[in-house]
């Protein structure tokens, strides 16, 4: 099962669209003047052919929403100079050199040769734990990119290397399983010059492919989406929001996230007892987006600063996705109520809201709705648990244990 992906420019003729025999379904992106306003699924017959008329219909009143709330705020958005942002790129990775090589493809394809050219940025990948010199050899074959290796396991091992390293005012962390688009750069220096107060900018992400059952089930839940609309987050509470900042989700993903270097090294960089690999994949970014939060920093958000993500093609490292998503927010919970008592009552709420939040989704899993595999429902709220079961107290023991180690 898969589904073709559409990219639509919505100041141009419609075009049709055609499947192929194994699609049985459409992923479908809309953009006016290249700016995404609108993305939506579609389930079809497997491979169905859709004039520009059909499709027209099947996208109905979205399209006509959509390039009318853009022409609206086009009209009433006050003109803002744009300049060029004094950036590093950061790639952190780990034995996926054909990924890596794509991202840094997309990445290159954005940079001017020229180093004088004032939109020229700094790209750095920092190599995690490597058990092999293929990234060093790709790295080397791609002029104009620094290498760093980090021998230390864990992303946030990896993060802090590179904030180290970086050149930039601004350090913008990519995963290596993403492609940016054509506008990212541009959107990337929008956002800033919108919101020249901000200390972090994250971006849409979209599905690079829907190749997989697990791919489609990702990306009906969600994916890592949070829509085309710009966004800001600033002040001690977020807009209808009385848990804000903990609810760090709500931010955007690690996987396409810029910060202000000065502003994370002040605050100490990340937490490298989070984002561990297997013990605890995840809870970095929401933990250090709630820091900066509420060290009275405002963060946005801007939908033309967009990637394409590879989603996890088999179902099995979609569960694990899951769990780690669990114990990730559980974990970055747990560490934050224990060293910042102002946000405790917060947390605790935060934890009884999620916990019935899950338990809905086990129960819509289960006949007759169906709306989410069991086991995957159940991978997240079980990964929840063992969060909540002293994931995080493990973890910075592991950590110490490897400072010491390198020592």
């Amino acid at each position: 099962m898969a589904y073709a992906i559409a990219d639509v420019e919505l100041t141009e003729p419609l075009p049709g669209l055609a499947l192929d025999s194994a699609e049985v379904g459409a992923f479908i992106l809309l953009r006016a003047d290249g700016r995404p306003v609108h993305y939506s699924m579609h389930s079809l017959p497997a491979g169905a052919r859709l004039s520009a008329e059909e499709l027209e219909r099947l996208l109905g009143r979205p399209v006509a929403g959509a390039l009318l709330e853009y022409a609206v705020l086009a009209e009433l958005r006050p003109p803002v100079a744009f300049h060029p942002v004094d950036l590093t790129v950061a790639i952190c990775t780990r034995a996926r050199p054909q990924l890596l090589a794509s991202c840094l493809r997309s990445v290159l394809a954005l940079r001017p040769e020229d180093a004088a050219d004032p939109r020229h940025f700094d790209v750095l990948v920092v190599d995690n734990d490597p058990p092999d010199d293929a990234t060093k050899r790709l790295v080397e074959g791609m002029p104009g990119i620094r290498y760093v290796r980090e021998p230390r396991p864990g992303l946030d091992f990896a993060r802090n290397r590179a904030l180290a390293d970086a050149a930039g005012t601004w350090i913008a962390y990519l995963d290596d399983d993403v492609v940016v688009d054509h506008g990212w750069l541009d959107g990337l220096e929008e956002a800033v010059a919108e919101n020249p107060d901000a200390a972090s900018v994250t971006g849409l992400v979209l599905p690079f492919e829907l190749a997989t059952s697990a791919q489609i089930i990702f990306e009906r839940r969600g994916g890592f989406g949070r829509g085309c609309r710009k966004l800001r987050f600033a002040g001690p509470a977020g807009p209808d929001n009385p848990l804000f900042p903990l609810g760090a989700g709500i931010f955007g993903a690690g996987c396409n996230m810029m910060l202000r270097a000065d502003v994370v090294r002040a605050l100490g960089g990340f937490d490298e007892a989070l984002d561990t690999g297997r013990p605890l994949a995840g809870g970095g970014d929401l933990d250090i987006w709630s820091r900066i939060a509420r060290a009275g920093h405002p963060l946005a958000y801007e939908p033309r600063m967009l990637v394409f993500h590879r989603h996890r093609r088999d179902h099995a490292s979609l569960r694990r996705q899951y769990w780690s998503w669990g114990e990730g927010f559980m974990a970055y919970l747990s560490k934050t109520a224990s060293v910042d008592a102002t946000q405790r009552s917060k947390a605790a709420r935060l934890v009884a809201w999620w916990l019935r939040y899950q338990a809905r989704s086990v129960a819509a899993s289960m006949p007759p709705r169906r709306d989410l595999p069991a086991d995957l429902a159940l991978a997240e709220l079980a990964g929840g648990l063992v969060g909540l079961g002293g994931s995080y107290g493990r973890s910075r023991r592991r950590t110490a244990r490897i400072r010491a180690a390198d020592a």
